[in-house]
Parts: C-alpha cells; sequence; structure tokens
C-alpha cells in the first residue's frame, strides 16, 4: 500500500479544513486500495463536537460497506486520533490506522494513551506513525500561528 499517497489524500482534507477556518485534520479510510471514506474537520463549521475527520471518513466508509465492520480497512489520518476517534476507530474494527504527526495533548494512539492498543479491549489496532510527519506538523502550526494573530 502507498502511504504517501493515501496521506497525501488525508492532507487535501486538511487543507479543506483549513481552508473553512477549522483545525485542518484530514482522514481517509482506504478498502482494497481503494479509498471508500474521506473527511476534514467541520466541528465549528456545523457547530458538533462530533464533526471530527476521522467521525465524518467512518460514517462515509460504514455507508460505503452497507456495514459498521470496517475489518480490512486502513485509516489515514494527519494527527493522531482524539480519544473520541480513536475509541470509534476501535468499535469500527478498523485493521490499521496510519497517521503523520503525534498530538502531544490529546493523542489516544501512543502519545498521551493507547486505546488502539490496550489488550483489555476485543479488538487491536495496528499503527503506523510519522508518515509525511513534517507536512502534517506544518500544516497544525501555520494555522495555530494563523489563528493566534
Amino acid at each position: 500500500m502507498d502511504y504517501e499517497k493515501y496521506m497525501n489524500m488525508a492532507l487535501e482534507q486538511a487543507h479543506t479544513a483549513y481552508d473553512m477556518g477549522e483545525v485542518p485534520i484530514g482522514c481517509v479510510i482506504v478498502y482494497n486500495d481503494e479509498v471508500i471514506g474521506r473527511g476534514a474537520n467541520r466541528r465549528v463549521t456545523e457547530g458538533n463536537v462530533l464533526a471530527h475527520a476521522e467521525i465524518i471518513a467512518i460514517n462515509e466508509a460504514c455507508n460505503f460497506m452497507g456495514d459498521w465492520r470496517l475489518e480490512d480497512c486502513t485509516l489515514f489520518v494527519t494527527v493522531e486520533p482524539c480519544p473520541m476517534c480513536a475509541g470509534a476507530i476501535l468499535q469500527a474494527r478498523i485493521k490499521k490506522v496510519v497517521f503523520g504527526t503525534e498530538n502531544p495533548k490529546a493523542g489516544c494512539a501512543g502519545s498521551v494513551y493507547n486505546v488502539l492498543q490496550d489488550s483489555r479491549f476485543n479488538h487491536f489496532v495496528e499503527i503506523e506513525k510519522g508518515i509525511m510527519q513534517y507536512e502534517c506538523s506544518n500544516i497544525m502550526k501555520d494555522f495555530f500561528k494563523r489563528f493566534r494573530k
């Protein structure tokens, strides 16, 4: 699987969020080398705490699959998932998460906690981190620098 190809697609979603004034996080879900779900952060736009990129992409992927189980899917996201998104990823039975940059304040794929690989849960998610880390980190830094002005 071409990780950079799919992370670039997730970055496109992050740029969409950025252009809307949202925290620039983007996500794509891949099944059999096909993107079946896309999401850009939309919390402010929708006024809904659930409108994270991963949740939007999971909803789209579930609609595509006609099922809540996304067992053979890989989720690409620009920033390490938060607790809510990590829980949804776990519940959807997603096989693997690939993320660009860590989230030291709320990351639940190893930074603050590792929901995705806690042996007490009934599902284990593979994790690959640091794919296109520079690009994923820089869009966040640029956004918050602009936001603070």
